[in-house]
C-alpha cells in the first residue's frame, strides 16, 4: 500500500538517503527545501515522479503545513532531520536553535491543520544524536570530549526537540545516529532503544555510522517497514 510521506531537511544528509530509498519504492514523498535545486540536483539523473518539492524553510508554520496535507488528510509519516551547520573554527553552530524551533512549527502546524478539519495522526520520525541519553552513556568513553567540546551545542538544541516531541502526544520515533560519516556500506548496524520514560530497553556503544547507511536504515525499519519496537521509542543506529 502507498503512503505518502513529508520530508523536512532532505536536501543532504541522512533525510536525502532516507528520501531516495523511500521513492525508489513507489512512495509519494513531498519535500520542503529552502533551495530546491539542492534536490533537484541530486535526483537529476533518474526520473522521480513521485516527489513533490516545495519552496520553503521549515520554521515557516505555513510552508510546513503545506507538505503535511493531502487532501483532507494529514500525509502518513513525516521524517525531520533538519540540522545546524557547524562552524568548526567556533565550535558552535549556525543556528543554536533549529531543531527546537522546528519541533514548534511542525506541531503547531499540525495543530492548525486540525483545526479546520484536517484528520490524521502521523508518525514523526525525527533525527538526533547519541550522546545525550539521561540514562548513561551512549557513546564510547574516548569520543565525549569530542561530544563535549563539538557537539555539546547541537546536541542541546536536539535534547529540547526530543521532549518537544515526546510531550506532544503525536506517535513518534527519535533516530539517534552515533558520529556521522560519509559512505554507503554493508557494515551490520547494531540498535540500542530507550524508552523516554524508563530508560534503556537494550543498549548499544558505537563510534559512528555513515549518513547514507543510516538514511536507508530509517526508510527501511520505520517507513517502508514499521517496525512497532521502535514506536514511541528513541532509538540509537551504530556499527
Amino acid at each position: 500500500m502507498s503512503k505518502t510521506i513529508a520530508f523536512l531537511g532532505a536536501s543532504t544528509g541522512v533525510g536525502q538517503a532516507a528520501l531516495a530509498h523511500t521513492l525508489a519504492a513507489g512512495h509519494q514523498c513531498i519535500a520542503l527545501c529552502r533551495d530546491p535545486s539542492k534536490l533537484q540536483k541530486a535526483f537529476a539523473s533518474y526520473p522521480t515522479p513521485n516527489l513533490k518539492i516545495v519552496e520553503g524553510n521549515a520554521h515557516d508554520v505555513a510552508a510546513v503545513a503545506q507538505c503535511l496535507q493531502v487532501e483532507d488528510r494529514l500525509v502518513d509519516m513525516i521524517v525531520t532531520t533538519i540540522g545546524a551547520k557547524p562552524i568548526p573554527l567556533k565550535m558552535t553552530v549556525d543556528d543554536p536553535d533549529v531543531c527546537k524551533k522546528g519541533a514548534t512549527t511542525l506541531l503547531e502546524a499540525l495543530s492548525q491543520l486540525r483545526n479546520i478539519g484536517v484528520t490524521g495522526s502521523p508518525h514523526i520520525i525525527a533525527c538526533s544524536t547519541a550522546g545525550f541519553s539521561r540514562f548513561g552513556r551512549d557513546i564510547p568513553l574516548a569520543m565525549i570530549p569530542v561530544y563535549a567540546l563539538f557537539v555539546r551545542t547541537p546536541g542541546s538544541d536536539k535534547v529540547v526537540m526530543e521532549d518537544r516531541l515526546v510531550a506532544s502526544g503525536e506517535k513518534f520515533t527519535i533516530v539517534r545516529p552515533s558520529h556521522l560519516t560519509d559512505g554507503a556500506s554493508d557494515k551490520t548496524i547494531r540498535v540500542g532503544i530507550e524508552d523516554p520514560t524508563n530508560g534503556p530497553l537494550s543498549d548499544v556503544v558505537g563510534y559512528s555510522i555513515s549518513r547514507e547507511d543510516a538514511g536507508k536504515w530509517l526508510a527501511d525499519n520505520l517507513v517502508l517497514h514499521t517496525d512497532s519496537r521502535y514506536l514511541n521509542k528513541n532509538v540509537l543506529i551504530t556499527y
